[in-house]
């Protein structure tokens, strides 16, 4: 099964596909672990910054080889790419998806930049999906300080509409209360995320767009039960993952002191990765989370 009819299947099912950014082997691990275990599709996502660090030929090899060996669902999207040299050698390097990132410019000037990359990215590969972003959700799954304030750059059903007619983008990316990133009391759990359902509901009727949810670490689980009944088919994390991973490894190379082999130190990162995804995946796809 290919991405777009994965996409087209969780909308029929009511539910949402989850994309995990990986960083390192660590994380590509535990997360296929969780899905394969649940027997459910997954989208691994890595950003400009990871794609440079792991090579995107080289983890577009990863994937393929695992998909290949397990007949795993496992797909492979270029998170955030903001030029389209970036957006090209993801697409030549075999991605299924390229997130073409242009949010930080006007409207018009993102508009017509994202027509003209659409163009040339179906010419190298004419079933890669393009995702396009308005609106304004932060920037960088990190720890911040303090929530800041995104209310001015929400998406509007009506600019939502006139993006995806103009673009012909297969996939949009809108601000409805999301933030990259998450805050300490949220890693705490003593504050979630909310998100804006209304608006998400608004904007799927305006488009009839596949809409992913970035930026979703930390957010109030029934807030994304809601937003998948409203129109939600994608849902990504990061900052949870690389929360736990630095949390698990902490704890293990302060317990073993005196170990040097990664092999040894690593298997409870991985584990930590895992359960995190795991319980993503089961809330994404109704599934009980016992």
């Amino acid at each position: 099964m290919d991405l777009i009819s994965t996409y087209r299947d969780a909308e029929k099912n009511g539910v949402a596909v989850g994309h995990f950014n990986v960083s390192d082997l660590t994380a590509f691990k535990g997360i296929v672990a969780a899905s394969q275990e649940l027997g459910v599709p997954v989208v691994i996502g890595a950003s400009e910054g990871e794609r440079k660090f792991l090579g995107d030929q080289q983890l577009a090899s990863l994937v393929k080889s695992y998909r290949e060996e397990t007949g795993q669902p496992v797909f492979l999207n270029a998170d955030h790419t903001h030029s389209l040299e970036a957006a090209i050698a993801a697409a030549k390097a075999g991605f299924d998806s390229i997130v073409f990132d242009l949010s930080a410019l006007s409207i018009e000037t993102n508009i017509r930049r994202t027509r003209e990359g659409i163009g040339v990215l179906k010419k190298i590969n004419p079933a890669i999906l393009i995702e396009g972003e308005i609106g304004d959700i932060g920037s960088g799954s990190q720890i911040h300080d303090s929530v800041p304030d995104l209310s001015t750059g929400l998406t509007s059903p009506e600019e939502a509409k006139r993006f995806v007619d103009a673009t012909g983008v297969d996939i949009l990316a809108p601000a409805v209360g999301n933030m990259h990133g998450m805050v300490p009391s949220m890693i705490q759990g003593s504050e979630k995320k909310r998100l804006d359902i209304r608006r998400i509901s608004e904007i799927k009727r305006a488009t009839g767009s596949l809409i992913t949810l970035h930026g979703a670490s930390g957010t109030n689980d029934e807030d994304l039960r809601e937003s998948i009944a409203a129109g939600v088919n994608i849902i990504h994390i990061n900052t949870e993952l690389r929360v736990a991973w630095r949390h698990a490894l902490d704890k293990v190379l302060s317990s073993h002191q005196q170990e040097v082999v990664p092999y040894k130190i690593l298997p409870p990162v991985i584990d930590a990765i895992r359960a995190v995804t795991l319980s993503r995946l089961k809330l994404f796809n109704n599934l009980s989370l016992e």
